[in-house]
């Protein structure tokens, strides 16, 4: 079985590997030091395993395990962290095992076997419902089997067009599985409704007009496309838009 070590501190991560490396059946396929470089490493190496740490800067364990279940084939995930107080939202991202530092090494074991008797199949299966409790700061696409991210602060909108989801930023339009209305629900602080098939970011948005037709439409900054705003919603846009020129 193949295991990817992410920790922010390099003394965790070495001693991480010689302790896998004592124990047979299982080898190390790499170190990343934080989410992101975690995801890139998961992409090239397909491990079956994850030991990772959850606090880290920039992106952190339980946002890294989110991403995570778009990978076609998710590893099985043990935390690893000096705080037991994240233990609820690590097995709300339905990670294999919890595991307490400094790790010891019968708890290591009994974890990786725990994570051996899933299949990749159930592994992915545990994972379909993603843990939003926790607002997250990027979207993860799928682009042609690579993930990317996309910092929600540079999202413009959301347009849903049957089972997907365009996400829109200055520079790109990309698809993403999800519905828009956990969107909306994840961040409604954020973002508003403005048609059943649109959510728009809140701090873009420049004004609000109609077409040659009379249909209103709002403008967001940063891109030329004009996106209808239904009648049921036009009213809550204008005051959106007459509080945000104050």
């Amino acid at each position: 079985m193949k295991v990817l070590i992410v920790d922010d501190e390099a003394p965790a991560r070495a001693r991480l590997r010689a302790m896998l490396d004592a124990i047979d059946g299982y080898t190390s396929c790499g170190d990343a030091a934080n989410g992101t470089e975690a995801l890139a490493l998961a992409e090239q190496a397909e491990p079956d395993i994850l030991l990772m740490d959850i606090r880290m800067p920039g992106m952190d364990g339980l946002e890294a395990a989110q991403h995570l279940q778009s990978l076609e084939q998710p590893p099985a995930i043990i935390f690893t962290t000096a705080y037991n107080d994240y233990a609820l939202q690590a097995f709300d991202t339905h990670a294999v095992d919890y595991l307490l530092k400094p790790v010891r090494q019968e708890r290591l074991v009994e974890a990786l076997q725990h994570a051996r008797r899933l299949t990749r199949v159930q592994a992915a299966s545990l994972q379909e419902a993603e843990n939003r409790s926790a607002q997250r700061q990027r979207i993860c696409a799928n682009v042609r089997g690579s993930l990317q991210l996309i910092a929600v602060e540079e999202i413009r909108y959301f347009q849903a067009d049957q089972k997907y989801v365009t996400v829109c930023t200055a520079e790109s339009q990309l698809l993403i599985e999800e519905t828009l209305k956990a969107l909306e629900q994840e961040f409604s602080g954020q973002f508003a409704r403005i048609h059943r098939n649109a959510l728009v970011a809140k701090r873009y948005i420049t004004g609000m007009t109609k077409d040659a037709d009379g249909r209103a439409q709002v403008q967001l900054d940063g891109i030329a496309q004009m996106l209808e705003v239904s009648r049921r919603h036009a009213a809550e846009i204008r005051q959106l838009v007459k509080a945000l020129q104050v």
